[in-house]
């Protein structure tokens, strides 16, 4: 019982009854609230608290929270901040079992303005950081996904197979296959337009990264000053120019597939350091960024350049020439592939002529043509020719008057083949005579001559004794 004096008399009034305003809008708040003296003590806790924290009531009230953070119960603490800077303060906090709370600390005067409780409120936002991350990680995602889509746009694969007749260009292929299955480092070498992009997407495609992106990199193509910014990304405002949304960079884009570096010895000393580094680490930072990111990829490597000499030459570095050459691939110039240029010719001539609703056929004299042209600018060169020829010819029978110039001026020198009363097997026969016996000119012994024109030596002999070719 209590004695109490009111207006002039002595009341007595029963303890059951007594109502404490303050303590009945504390427990009837839903939030996690912690009052602390200046010396961290906890005075009072709310139900919330005790489910937050995993402690009950009575094991926090006089206690001191720069003990409950060294037990690990939370950090960082909010009391000591707040004391410091005598004003509203928060912050995110970290539980003992992984819970991330944003805390706010009140401080709270008496009627002498002297700091005398710290109040402090804590909603959970473990979920909600947790949902942040996953819509940052799929922004990253998305934006990779839409890059690499306008990537794939702008580019044109021939997946349709490879051809091969010749020995050489089937080891070529054989070997393809063979590291395909293998997430080991591949460096093409070849002349321009021998269809080194080609046997890199073959690569990808026999290999378990198949389903993962095809990412090519013309490391010629682009400007020195440009290269990081455009292989790495960047953050938005990394630099002057930079677009305010950044770009995801060409090595993010090849997550889960495959990094064709192509024309790789066209590389500065400068980015070739950056590309060792990151081949080594498969880490990397955008420009202006601090995040790390990492990338999972298979690197394809591909230059017609002589990578030893230009190491002699103090222009490529040895370091990052061991790190790409690990299997070596190099693919024969179409002048060594001479069975090969009429499949060529029959499936680019079928493709084009559906591509552009043209149904073409070759006249005799052409295909003599093809079959005994240089070729300098090798595959490329003969898919462009068709193409050329395609759509510029005006009749069904493309003919001698439809090629480029330059082609016309060589004509002379196989028109004396050209007979319409021979059967097509006569006239491949008399042009393979040509090319045999153009072969012998140059190479004096049947093992030079079938390195060059792609076959096996047993089938030059073959042919020279078929042709009486002496």
């Amino acid at each position: 019982m209590e004695l109490k004096l009111e207006m002039g008399g002595v009341f007595l009034i029963d303890e059951k009854k007594l109502w404490n305003e303050n303590e009945a809008i504390l427990k009837s708040l839903q939030d996690d609230i912690l009052v602390t003296n200046t010396d961290g003590i906890i005075l009072r806790v709310t139900e919330a608290t005790e489910g937050i924290y995993n402690l009950k009531e009575n094991e926090m009230v006089g206690r001191s929270v720069y003990e409950l953070e060294k037990e690990g119960v939370f950090t960082p603490i909010l009391t000591p901040m707040v004391i410091k800077e005598k004003k509203k303060i928060t912050i995110v906090q970290t539980t003992n079992d992984g819970k991330k709370l944003l805390v706010t600390g009140i401080p709270v005067y008496d009627s002498e303005n002297q700091l005398v409780r710290i109040v402090s409120y804590s909603h959970d936002i473990t979920e909600l950081l947790n949902m942040q991350k996953y819509l940052t990680d799929m922004e990253d995602e998305m934006e990779r996904v839409k890059s690499e889509l306008e990537m794939l746009r702008n580019l044109h694969f021939y997946t349709e197979g490879m051809i091969a007749s010749g020995d050489e260009m089937k080891k070529v292929l054989q070997l393809s296959l063979q590291v395909a299955e293998i997430d080991v480092n591949v460096l093409l070498l070849g002349e321009s337009g021998v269809g080194k992009s080609h046997i890199a997407k073959f690569i990808h495609n026999k290999g378990p990264r198949r389903d993962g992106p095809f990412i090519e990199v013309n490391c010629g193509a682009i400007p020195e000053s440009l290269f990081e910014a455009e292989f790495f990304g960047y953050e938005s405002g990394s630099f002057t120019g930079a677009s305010n949304k950044g770009k995801v960079g060409l090595a993010e884009l090849a997550e889960g597939g495959t990094l064709f570096l192509d024309e790789i010895g066209e590389l500065s000393l400068a980015n070739q350091v950056k590309i060792l580094k990151f081949i080594q680490e498969k880490q990397f930072y955008r420009v202006g960024g601090t995040k790390v990111r990492t990338v999972d990829f298979r690197i394809l490597a591909a230059t017609n350049k002589d990578l030893e000499k230009a190491i002699e030459e103090k222009t490529f570095r040895q370091d990052l020439f061991f790190r790409l050459n690990v299997v070596p691939i190099t693919i024969p110039p179409l002048r060594r592939r001479a069975t090969d240029i009429i499949p060529l010719v029959e499936y680019f001539l079928k493709y084009f002529s559906e591509k552009y609703s043209r149904e073409r056929a070759l006249d005799e004299g052409i295909i003599h043509l093809l079959l005994t042209n240089e070729w300098k600018g090798n595959v490329r060169e003969l898919i462009n020719l068709i193409e050329r020829l395609v759509v510029t010819s005006s009749k069904q029978l493309i003919e001698i008057e439809n090629l480029p110039e330059r082609y016309r001026k060589t004509y002379h020198e196989v028109s004396t083949i050209e007979d319409g009363n021979r059967s097509l097997d006569e006239i491949l026969d008399s042009v393979e005579k040509q090319v045999l016996l153009k072969a012998r000119k140059r190479h004096k012994t049947t093992t030079k001559m079938a390195k060059a024109l792609g076959i096996s030596q047993p089938s030059v002999f073959r042919k020279l004794r078929k042709y009486g070719i002496e």
